[in-house]
């Protein structure tokens, strides 16, 4: 306020003379006139002289300024010197995450709306091939790789994908893209090519070991086959061989289901239209056919939707989990199979049974490979242990998921949920 007042002040000393002088000579309208047009020469140079210091960066000497725009000139000032600190500031936190980003074993590329480069790091530069001078460039027409490009385009970067290095192809890099902020979108490159040949080394032992060990498993069981048709053969004979005869059966199904894992990671994937209900209608004449005098299986098919796929594949997969049901459920009690279709295109396979079910903290881990769920029951269930881990990477391969509802005591309810793009 008292700033206001030295300003009303000095408009006042300028007055009063003019007021005085008016009396004597008259001509007061001209006078005051006369004084308006000092007063506002006066504030336009003021204000062409604040142009010219904000135009030289607002950090020259501003108190030599005298009134109100002495005031002005302080807290454009000081608004400068904050802004100034904040950008420092910011441009120190800039340069740590920098550091920090180059720093990083992993490729870190920013890409804009458009699929331009924003920004990249120095593992970048290094295994992508790209330069401080790409700033702007669509990454596509740096990368050419085809699963690249339609990922990029495809928006749905739930899944991450693998391609070779443009710059070596001995690199294997995995992708992955995040979105994030106004139309931005974070590109993340690792080197996985010590996880892909170690995985490629254990496929090749599995199958190597399982191929050669069916030959001497084929001759043994041909020897107890011989065996147990021999006459006279002692009482204690033939439950041993019996015994014997039984492990080489599930010997030779460990086998072939470690083969046909073996076969589901490096086999190139086929596309066809299956008919569904007569798919199911097979298998579960098939399973139907295994319960002896009891027939359990339910069939209901609501939808007329085929499936785009492998169909060996699908009925490996189908069957494992039906016989599951019926394996872990009471002999009398029904195993229902259904195929329906979502408004939204998807379609499902559900197979529910009314079992011991599964434990909450064991579904989780029912598809690792050997691992059989800790339930208690009234009797030992012969298996594998790797059917579900067959059912998970077919699904895997058809761009489709597991769902798993179970309740102790009162069954299990399995759901293969496939996409509408997968639909016929």
């Amino acid at each position: 306020m008292d700033r206001w007042k030295r300003e009303i002040n000095i408009v006042m000393a300028w007055l009063l003379p003019a007021l005085l002088l008016s009396y004597f000579v008259g001509h007061l309208t001209h006078m005051l006139l006369l004084i308006t047009l000092g007063l506002l020469i006066k504030q336009t140079m003021a204000v062409n002289d604040l142009e010219k210091w904000l135009s030289r960066g607002a950090f020259r000497d501003y108190r030599d300024r005298k009134g109100i725009w002495g005031d002005i000139y302080y807290h454009l000032w000081k608004i400068k010197k904050t802004d100034k600190k904040r950008k420092k500031k910011l441009s120190r936190m800039i340069d740590q995450f920098r550091n920090s980003t180059d720093a990083l074993p992993d490729a870190a590329v920013v890409l804009g709306e458009y699929a331009e480069i924003e920004w990249i790091n120095k593992a970048a530069r290094e295994v992508l091939g790209l330069k401080k001078s790409d700033k702007g460039q669509r990454i596509p027409n740096l990368i050419r790789a085809p699963k690249f490009i339609e990922y990029l385009k495809s928006q749905d970067y739930r899944q991450k994908i693998c391609i070779s290095s443009p710059v070596n192809d001995s690199l294997i890099l995995q992708i992955s893209i995040v979105p994030y902020g106004a139309g931005l979108r974070l590109l993340v490159a690792q080197d996985v090519t010590q996880i892909k040949n170690m995985e490629r080394m254990r496929t090749d032992f599995v199958a190597n070991v399982s191929h050669e060990l069916r030959t001497p498993l084929t001759v043994l069981k041909g020897y107890l086959e011989t065996l147990q048709d021999m006459d006279d053969l002692p009482a204690s004979y033939a439950r041993s061989f019996e015994s014997m005869s039984a492990q080489t059966v599930r010997m030779q199904n460990l086998i072939d289901d470690l083969l046909l894992l073996a076969r589901l990671e490096t086999k190139p994937k086929q596309t066809e239209c299956i008919n569904m209900h007569d798919l199911l209608g097979q298998i579960c004449k098939e399973s139907d056919l295994l319960e002896k005098d009891e027939r359990r299986i339910e069939l209901n098919i609501t939808a007329d939707a085929n499936l785009i796929g492998d169909a060996q594949e699908l009925q490996s997969a189908f069957t494992n989990l039906l016989v599951n049901a019926l394996k872990y459920s009471p002999s009398t009690s029904p195993v229902k199979v259904g195929w329906h279709q979502k408004q939204d295109g998807s379609a499902y396979l559900e197979v529910e049974d009314f079992g011991e079910g599964i434990p909450a903290a064991e579904i989780p881990r029912i598809t690792e490979r050997f691992y059989r769920a800790d339930a208690k029951r009234n009797h030992k269930v012969i298996g594998t242990g790797l059917g579900l881990a067959i059912v998970k990477h077919v699904l895997v391969r058809h761009d489709a998921k597991l769902e798993i509802d179970s309740q102790l005591g009162k069954g299990s309810r399995f759901r293969c949920v496939f996409t509408a793009k997968r639909i016929c």
